[in-house]
């Protein structure tokens, strides 16, 4: 029996977030960006109705929408971490495939999120016509050396060909002699769908291969979380940082929340601290103004938390606010109608 496609996507999971929430099934949710300053700083908000947006993960194949994506997400990642979940903020014995399935969370969590999305599409935007432009003028190049032929020529399929929106063909010139490569591509969800299922098969092991702990916090504070949750921080000196750690990059420290008193925690290359570590009032202070400062549009917690405003002031604009929304509302209408084109351009079969 055919089921009904999954439309809303929650990109915070629900599973997750309720250990923020209260009997209700509301979590305490401060906005980054509201549209005038009237709005409350903290203000309760359904489980089911926060970090989501509608066809995030929908995509098009032979012409027809797919909620595939969503539910690999689901099967794969979200599903099998509910129970490690549990078991690490009761702070039960982890086995090996708890912490396996924990590590394949924080993995999708850092992937699957608006704030990953809109920070890959703005480097591809800067960086793919060049690298197109490149890979193409070093094929033509070998063409006409003779040491690469169009017939001949057999690269190793990728994992995941099937989800890249881009296609290489070969125009001839009429009399025979020479031609043209063309690459078409559309960049956008399709795009970066393909770099989901990269990342999350293929780049993955990266931080299986690190040394993983459970710090709690200390008393009277508890850890917020938000709509961009696992940290990748890169540490210099003097208070200088970036969010721009790589999951096997030495010194890297890698975190996320997992209930307002465990924090999943490594640095990358360093013995971590014994597991169940109730880390110092400074060390928490500065790790929990980190999460905040990395959060896209919201930040949660169990209860409203004054320091928040402090660290990452709200914007109030209402022009940005409302622009953002209407780009949300038209996403699948225009992301679907590119996919589509891109597909007759290039046929069902590219």
């Amino acid at each position: 029996m055919q089921t009904e496609a999954r439309t809303a996507n929650h990109y915070v999971p629900k599973g997750y977030l309720k250990r923020w929430g209260n009997p209700q099934a509301q979590v305490a949710t401060y906005r980054v960006l509201v549209s005038h300053a009237n709005m409350p700083l903290w203000k309760e908000h359904s489980i089911r109705g926060v970090a989501r947006h509608n066809h995030l993960y929908t995509s098009v194949a032979s012409g027809a929408e797919s909620d595939e994506i969503e539910r690999w997400l689901d099967t794969d990642f979200e599903s099998p971490a509910a129970d490690a979940l549990t078991r690490a903020t009761k702070e039960a014995k982890l086995t090996p495939e708890d912490w396996r399935n924990l590590i394949r969370f924080l993995a999708c969590q850092h992937a699957r999120t608006p704030a990953r999305m809109i920070q890959s599409l703005s480097r591809w935007e800067e960086t793919l016509p060049s690298t197109i432009e490149k890979t193409l003028t070093d094929t033509v190049k070998k063409l006409e050396e003779g040491s690469l032929s169009i017939e001949t020529h057999k690269r190793p399929p990728h994992p995941h060909e099937q989800y890249f929106p881009g296609r290489t063909t070969v125009e001839r010139s009429p009399d025979g002699e020479g031609g043209h490569l063309k690459f078409e591509t559309v960049t956008g969800r399709a795009l970066w769908h393909f770099s989901l299922k990269h990342v999350l098969t293929q780049t993955l092991s990266e931080l299986h291969k690190h040394r993983w702990t459970i710090l709690k916090s200390p008393r009277n504070m508890a850890w917020l979380t938000s709509d961009n949750p696992v940290v990748c921080l890169n540490y210099y000196h003097d208070g200088k940082y970036d969010f721009n750690g790589g999951w096997g990059k030495v010194g890297t420290e890698i975190f996320l929340p997992l209930s307002p008193n465990h924090l999943m925690f490594t640095q990358i290359g360093k013995k971590p601290h014994p597991r169940g570590t109730v880390v110092t009032a400074e060390l928490a202070t500065t790790l929990q103004r980190l999460i905040v400062e990395h959060a896209h549009r919201y930040v949660f917690g169990s209860a409203p938390n004054s320091q928040v405003q402090t660290w990452r002031p709200r914007v109030v604009d209402a022009g940005v606010f409302n622009a953002e929304r209407e780009e949300w509302e038209k996403w699948n209408i225009e992301q679907s109608a590119a996919e589509r084109e891109y597909l007759r351009r290039v046929g069902p079969d590219a």
